[in-house]
């Protein structure tokens, strides 16, 4: 997912700015004191590690008999048992989450982010934990076999995501949407003809829908990280150890195979 848009989402931006309060709150008023967690990294909330992610973009992350589920919320929690901390999601605007702002409020932001020069530049990122590259997808209705093909129709893509810059910079102007779930309800819906995206996330939207067809998939060379404030080398350091742990013991492509099937890699 990602490239900014000036204004953000006001639901989901006001719920980080109400981390950030509650993080000031928690930490006698200083953000710049984090409160400690045993002798890991510093937690903005004692005992809890507080995630950033932008709800629903499945099967990363969305909502399923009142709790979050998905990839990357299987991560999240490992990542906070070995911080022995208590997981807490906060849902935010991918905005929020792609320019860093989110992170004035929470520990690291988990929301299937790619890891892109322009946002080194305003966060710290782990290990990638995932490739995901892009994708057309189409309904049959449409005639769209291409990219080229695509011009003139109604193509939707997730705002602030690489997909939007994607589409863009090929010429398609696209309808932009607030997040995934929107997108694929539009899609079904038939309100849009097409739509721009990652891999994994449209792919696992139309695998059961036979309406909707993969028309073409781009090497964008995409990874993905979790993003970490700018120089929490401590927490980069335990994002990245947790991390390793599930790939050596299998636990990450158990993930895979379970959110994406037996073809994930």
């Amino acid at each position: 997912m990602q490239i900014s848009r000036s204004v953000l989402s006001g639901t989901k931006m006001a719920a980080v700015l109400a981390a950030g309060a509650l993080a000031l709150t928690a930490c006698g008023g200083s953000s710049s004191t984090p409160a400690a967690s045993g002798s890991g990294p510093q937690l903005i909330n004692s005992g809890k590690l507080t995630v950033c992610s932008d709800i629903p973009y499945e099967p990363f992350e969305f909502q399923k008999d009142g709790k979050n589920v998905g990839f990357d919320m299987d991560i999240a929690a490992e990542v906070a048992k070995d911080l022995k901390a208590e997981l807490n999601v906060v849902d935010s605007s991918f905005e929020a989450i792609e320019t860093g702002t989110a992170l004035t409020g929470c520990d690291v932001s988990i929301s299937s982010i790619s890891i892109t020069d322009v946002r080194k530049n305003v966060m710290d990122f782990s290990n990638p934990y995932m490739d995901d590259d892009l994708t057309l997808v189409a309904t049959s209705s449409s005639g769209i076999s291409n990219l080229d093909g695509a011009k003139g129709k109604k193509v939707g893509v997730q705002q602030a995501t690489t997909g939007a810059q994607y589409a863009k910079d090929k010429g398609i102007d696209a309808q932009q949407f607030e997040d995934s779930g929107l997108l694929v309800q539009a899609l079904k819906a038939g309100t849009i003809d097409a739509a721009v995206g990652n891999q994994s996330v449209l792919g696992y939207a139309i695998k059961d829908d036979s309406k909707i067809k993969r028309v073409e998939d781009y090497a964008t060379g995409e990874k993905l990280g979790i993003a970490i404030k700018k120089g929490n080398t401590a927490m980069t350091d335990a994002v990245n150890s947790t991390l390793k742990r599930l790939t050596d013991d299998g636990t990450l492509q158990k993930f895979k195979t379970t959110w994406f099937g037996e073809a994930a890699k």
